[in-house]
């Protein structure tokens, strides 16, 4: 089994704009022109954000947790890291307590990510690579590290009667659907480290879609000005003034 990926800057971060928030993680899917957090727009259950064609994006996942997380992401269908159709069990990136992760793109090597970038579907990294089937989400399953077993209790006597014991607190024109091309060469390094899971199934499964902010306006996600129906009388008027 591979092992998982940890960044070595995970910078912490201030969670003050929109994200996909979870009980273990956030993710927020970063504009890296601007440095701003793309709105989350809610809509039926899922969350959704718009993308601009050709801009450079980032997914910033931070943990809210005191203990160590393993994180596997994957876009369109695809595990970031590896390349390959995406599973929970892949590879992932290690966040430390209260830690964050910026992942900018498909990992090329340790020291190396082919930027993460808005296009329309046939330029996405998925289609070329024949896996279009599932372009326009994100996915970050979330999983807890084992913990070292903690030492049996000492009973001490009794005290008043009973045990003493310790506790511990702990409307637009649809566009062509986008995905995420394989952009350009950046520099980004990461190392392995060890981590063992504690369970096969993901402890938290976020999951965001996106496409272009014109179809999430037509589909209704996002609000926008309001489609006018057809006006059978598009001449009434009343009488103007003459000229003169």
């Amino acid at each position: 089994m591979k092992k998982p990926l940890i960044a070595v800057v995970a910078a912490l971060s201030v969670w003050t704009g929109a994200a996909q928030a979870g009980a273990l993680v956030d993710v927020a899917v970063i504009n890296r022109a601007t440095g701003e957090r793309i709105p989350v727009y809610a809509h039926r259950g899922r969350a959704y954000v718009p993308g601009t064609p050709s801009a450079k994006y980032s997914l910033l996942i931070s943990n809210k947790t005191g203990e160590r997380v393993l994180a596997v992401a994957s876009v369109d269908g695809i595990n970031v890291i590896t390349g390959e159709t995406a599973t929970p069990a892949q590879s992932g990136y290690v966040l430390d307590p209260w830690g964050s992760v910026d992942i900018a793109g498909w990992r090329k090597s340790m020291g190396e990510v082919a930027a993460f970038v808005f296009t329309p579907l046939p330029d996405s990294y998925a289609a070329r690579t024949d896996r279009p089937g599932n372009v326009g989400v994100i996915g970050v399953a979330v999983f807890r590290e084992v913990q070292a077993p903690r030492p049996p209790a000492v009973l001490q006597q009794p005290f008043s009667g009973a045990d003493r014991r310790e506790s511990e607190a702990r409307s637009s024109k649809p566009e062509e659907k986008l995905g995420t091309g394989h952009g350009e060469r950046e520099a980004s390094e990461a190392r392995w480290t060890q981590f063992r899971r504690a369970g096969e199934r993901p402890a938290e499964l976020l999951v965001i879609y996106y496409d272009s902010r014109a179809n999430l306006i037509a589909r209704g996600i996002i609000p926008g000005a309001a489609r006018a129906e057809p006006n059978p009388f598009p001449g009434f008027r009343f009488a103007p003034d003459p000229r003169g």
